[in-house]
């Protein structure tokens, strides 16, 4: 059996709120839950920070072998050039041995000057690593009291969020998904997070425009949806405020009366 407008409005009604006490929870947790989702980030940052630094000091390391092992083996060479000039039959070959001598031993102070530098790199990526290291335990701190705090807040309310969401689902199963789906969207987008309201002392009681008196009318007959016009937030009804009338003040005259009368 299709529910009548009334029906889908008071469904709609109950599961704001719902809602709304799910978001009262929420605030009082305050900005805790992002704080801790901003610290896992940041601490995530420092460790991929720390891996780049030691993966740069492996590479000067490698680096360093690579030299290392360029001055063994121009040291090799120095050592059979100068047995093959203790051979050499002419001038010639006597200048060209010695040409290439000259050559490894230049390549030998090529590599030691990398070598140096590659040391430098690697102590200055220490230092880096070291402050960084400083910062991430300090954010490790921070992050273990956040949680701890939002575990005690979190812990506090969770017998009445569970209660709260379970009757949030019975409550969005009594209303059809086209209608879910626009209140879903208007409440994801409202500040306040009302998706429905009522209309109180002729104006929305999300934006607080004021509602033409027709379209309270229509509001009033509860026969089909009626959104806001400024803000698109669904009326489920007209709030009703009892017109509390002001006792009449004695005015000067009937005062001086009185105490003439006396």
């Amino acid at each position: 059996m299709e529910s009548t407008v009334a029906q889908k409005l008071d469904s709609l009604k109950k599961l704001q709120q719902i809602d709304s006490k799910l978001d009262d929870i929420v605030k009082i947790r305050g900005a805790l839950p992002e704080e801790v989702g901003d610290l896992e980030d940041e601490i995530v940052g420092y460790q991929t920070r720390i891996s780049k630094y030691n993966g740069e000091i492996d590479d000067q390391n490698d680096q360093i072998s690579n030299n290392r092992n360029a001055i063994v083996e121009a040291n090799k060479l120095i050592k059979k050039y100068e047995e093959q000039q203790m051979n050499v039959r002419n001038n010639r070959e006597y200048d060209a041995i010695t040409k290439e001598t000259e050559l490894q031993s230049l390549e030998i102070q090529i590599c030691e000057k990398r070598i140096k530098e590659a040391e430098v790199k690697i102590e200055a990526k220490k230092v880096e690593i070291g402050e960084t290291e400083v910062i991430l335990n300090e954010r490790n701190k921070d992050l273990e009291s956040k949680k701890k705090e939002l575990i005690m807040i979190t812990s506090e309310s969770m017998e009445e969020e569970n209660k709260l969401n379970e009757s949030r689902e019975k409550a969005a199963s009594k209303v059809e998904d086209r209608l879910l789906n626009s209140y879903n969207k208007i409440r994801n987008n409202a500040r306040n997070g009302l998706g429905v309201v009522s209309i109180a002392r002729n104006a929305c009681g999300g934006c607080f425009n004021v509602v033409p008196p027709q379209r309270q009318a229509e509001v009033r007959e509860r026969k089909k949806i009626i959104v806001c016009e400024h803000c698109g937030r669904i009326f489920v009804d007209i709030e009703d405020i009892p017109i509390v009338e002001e006792k009449k003040k004695r005015t000067t005259r009937t005062k001086t009366k009185a105490k003439a009368k006396k």
